[in-house]
């Protein structure tokens, strides 16, 4: 195969491009983008009618875990709506002025996507209020009594937010977007199949339906990862010369110790932590944490929602308990007592 990808195929990328993958494979047009259908209709609605009024949309939020397609669908707006989209996020405007300086510099029609907007200082949110409901920037000269507020008229614009942590952004702030706020779900193994094989056909790589199923299963229901998984099968075929079979696939995320069911080297120990040191638990998070020498944010934040979402871990008023599924998972047998010592 030659390594410079055919001038009629326009799809798929330069050797020049390869710095700025992740931002190749992001769709650009709603066409192109798999899954979140119920999203997709509420913000085609909310997109025309924008269109009809010559206006630009209402400001939305979108939540949900990390990896969904947030900033995805913050930049298909902006292309949607033919504008520029001027990015940012939470923990990098430190001061009002910062916040000053990117609302001034927006052109009409322009789209402000911030991300992780939940860790937006409180004293910026409240400058944000009036600039997304009134379209002014009140900003106070001086101070003590010779203090005075001024006000600077900014031209219509979008603020998109996304947060994975929704419940830490303040009740008057979520209030404002009114064009909604969108919770994004996980995908479906079907959808992460097809966005697989679109990102393949984008990269140019010769991927097998079976292979490309096999990353789908392991992905976690998440489109990032799925789309990690399909970068380093790549690379390891391509060091190994080999095809992306369903046999290399499994070789390459088999050296990355990421299972069948898409658990990794973490996620395994800290089930067999809880079956093998704690009878299965209940047992505390932070004992967990301690016996893997782990952070316990880590944990909390990163693994325990997939074993959760899988139904081999529960949580109870007690602390973390692995169940029968775990134990058949890993292999091994269940105690007769167990259930005794959980009442």
């Amino acid at each position: 195969m030659s390594s410079h990808p055919s001038p009629d195929d326009e799809n798929i990328i330069d050797i020049k491009d390869f710095s700025f993958l992740d931002q190749t494979l992001r769709p650009s047009r709603f066409d192109d983008y798999i899954g979140q259908e119920t999203i997709k209709k509420n913000l085609k609605i909310l997109l025309q009618a924008a269109k009809e009024r010559a206006h630009p949309p209402e400001h939305v939020l979108f939540y949900g875990p990390p990896g969904l397609g947030k900033t995805t669908l913050a930049h298909l707006i902006a292309n949607e709506m033919g504008c520029q989209v001027k990015s940012t996020s939470g923990p990098a405007i430190e001061k009002v002025g910062d916040l000053a300086s990117i609302l001034t510099n927006l052109s009409p029609g322009d789209v402000l996507f911030i991300d992780e907007i939940h860790r937006l200082n409180k004293i910026i949110e409240e400058v944000l209020y009036p600039a997304m409901e009134s379209g002014v920037l009140d900003i106070i000269i001086g101070k003590g009594p010779s203090a005075r507020t001024i006000q600077l008229d900014l031209p219509p614009f979008t603020m998109i937010a996304a947060t994975t942590r929704v419940a830490l952004i303040s009740s008057p702030l979520r209030s404002r977007f009114s064009g909604g706020t969108f919770r994004l779900e996980f995908y479906t193994e079907d959808e992460i199949e097809k966005i697989v094989k679109r990102s393949a056909g984008i990269l140019g790589i010769a991927l097998s339906d079976d292979a490309a199923r096999e990353i789908a299963r392991r992905s976690r229901a998440t489109p990032r990862t799925a789309n990690y998984l399909l970068k380093r099968a790549r690379d390891f075929a391509q060091v190994h010369k080999g095809d992306l079979s369903l046999k290399f696939v499994a070789d390459a995320l088999a050296l990355l110790e990421i299972d069948e069911i898409g658990l990794t080297a973490l996620d395994r120990k800290i089930l067999e932590v809880i079956i093998e040191k704690f009878g299965g638990g209940p047992v505390g998070l932070s004992t967990i944490a301690a016996a893997l020498s782990e952070e316990v944010a880590t944990i909390e934040e990163v693994n325990e929602p997939y074993l959760m979402q899988l139904g081999l871990l529960e949580r109870t008023p007690r602390g973390r308990v692995a169940t029968p599924r775990a134990y058949e998972h890993l292999g091994f047998d269940m105690p007769e007592d167990r259930q005794e010592r959980l009442l």
